[in-house]
């Protein structure tokens, strides 16, 4: 039998930190004032993949190898 590997469909906010390089409050702080889009499940805040490389293309403004 096959073994089958359940991919995550949702992050944490920790997770969604440590991807970033952000620390857990700044994150917070995105999620709560809507820069991160997130749902609430029970007393904790979820956030799809998706949502994650929305926020890191409208901060860069969709620009590839970007130089400060």
């Amino acid at each position: 039998m096959a073994a089958v590997v359940i991919q995550r469909k949702w992050h944490t906010t920790a997770e969604v930190a440590e991807m970033l390089g952000f620390g857990l409050s700044k994150t917070k702080m995105l999620v709560l004032t809507g820069e991160i889009r997130s749902v609430k499940v029970g007393r904790n805040r979820r956030i799809l993949p998706a949502w994650v490389d929305e926020y890191v293309e409208r901060i860069t403004g969709g620009t590839e190898g970007w130089a400060a």
